[in-house]
């Protein structure tokens, strides 16, 4: 099907739209020959991103950069199954255009947040913002610090994980850092409050690895609270325990230092209402 590119194929094998012998296979599957391999096609997702009418709130914007305070439950920008609804398609109607550098799905992304992660986002208006956020990111000269609550009480009052981080091969939607190879990765955690089977952490980041923090705990037995996908119970309130809850960076525009926080989202401190009552 030279049509359509590797990346489409790919989605289509994880959405189940490719089956071998009448079955759902994995991407990796070696074929032997004489199988039977049909595929289902789905319509191709909008080739650039539209506007779209979405509440946003807005923690901070000057003339090259928006910080946003993205919630639970929203994704950064539009991907394999997912067309509308992005935080980049709201900020396209709320600003009408934002740096074209990258992707045409996600103008003006640096850095990203799983879709039920909360909190502080930076967004580049423009290409000079872009190349310069992107720099600072890859230079690792970005302070991104999270909260998060995870299982278990832990006795240390801080510490470091230092584990390499890769795609798990037996579940290709999680990432692992129990094999001991991948790519670096390094979190740097301290204690904030225990409660009765779970303790609540913040966590600096020094590199910016897919799932990284929820990867990191788990492989040291301690998975993020809600995150089913990493071994957790969920939650009633349909998301993990992982808030974006500080940024600090250079301002591409003014050089100057720009610190960004967001307070915990509702539904979080709720949950610790929770934990305090038992």
């Amino acid at each position: 099907m030279p049509e359509h590119s590797r990346a489409r194929l790919q989605a289509w094998v994880k959405e189940g739209r490719v089956t071998v012998n009448g079955a759902a296979v994995r991407a990796s599957l070696g074929l032997r020959g004489g199988e039977v391999v049909e595929v289902e096609p789905a319509a191709p997702p909008p080739l650039r991103a539209v506007a779209e009418d979405l509440p946003v709130t807005v923690l901070y914007e000057d003339s090259d950069v928006i910080a946003v305070d993205k919630p639970a439950g929203m994704a950064v920008h539009a991907g394999a199954g997912t067309h509308s609804g992005t935080l980049v398609n709201a900020l396209l109607h709320r600003y009408g255009k934002l740096a074209e550098t990258g992707e045409a799905l996600r103008p003006g992304i640096v850095h990203r947040l799983d879709k039920l992660t909360s909190g502080v986002l930076v967004v580049a208006r423009t290409e000079r913002a872009h190349r310069a956020l992107a720099r600072q990111f890859a230079g690792r000269e970005v302070e991104k610090v999270y909260v998060a609550l995870v299982r278990g009480e832990l006795k240390e009052v801080r510490g470091e994980i230092r584990l390499p981080i890769t795609r798990d091969p037996a579940h290709r939607t999680r990432m692992t850092a129990r094999l001991g190879r991948g790519r670096e990765a390094v979190s740097w955690w301290r204690r904030l409050l225990r409660y009765k089977g779970f303790t609540l952490v913040e966590v600096r980041i020094g590199t910016g690895r897919t799932h990284q923090i929820r990867a990191h705990f788990a492989a040291i037995g301690h998975p993020v609270a809600g995150d089913r996908l990493y071994g957790a119970a969920g939650h009633d309130s349909g998301r993990f325990f992982l808030h974006s809850r500080r940024i600090r960076f250079t301002s591409p525009a003014t050089g100057e230092p720009v610190e960004i926080t967001s307070a915990m989202p509702e539904e979080l401190e709720g949950w610790l209402k929770e934990l305090e009552a038992l």
